[in-house]
């Protein structure tokens, strides 16, 4: 990771040549759509990782069409995991 973000997001694909990379630093949400092509394309799934801080927790939710699948907890002051 170059950078410092809560939330970072590996991209493995055929179009690539190497991995590509990025970070969010409270909500990602990719819409992944199928098809045949752009203009003829439709949504298959759409996925969501949000970061949240309550009570000196901070919680990490990983959602697929709004259904929250993982959660993860640290402790805010010591950035541990619960």
């Amino acid at each position: 990771m170059s950078r410092s973000y809560p939330i970072w997001i590996d991209v493995d694909s055929c179009i690539y040549k190497s991995n590509k990379s990025y970070g969010a630093r409270d909500t990602n949400i990719q819409k992944i759509y199928v098809g045949s092509s752009g203009s003829n394309s439709h949504k298959l799934v759409e996925l969501k990782t949000t970061k949240r801080v309550e009570n000196g927790v901070i919680i990490f939710r990983f959602s697929v069409d709004g259904k929250i699948l993982k959660e993860r907890k640290f402790c805010e002051k010591t950035q541990k995991p619960l």
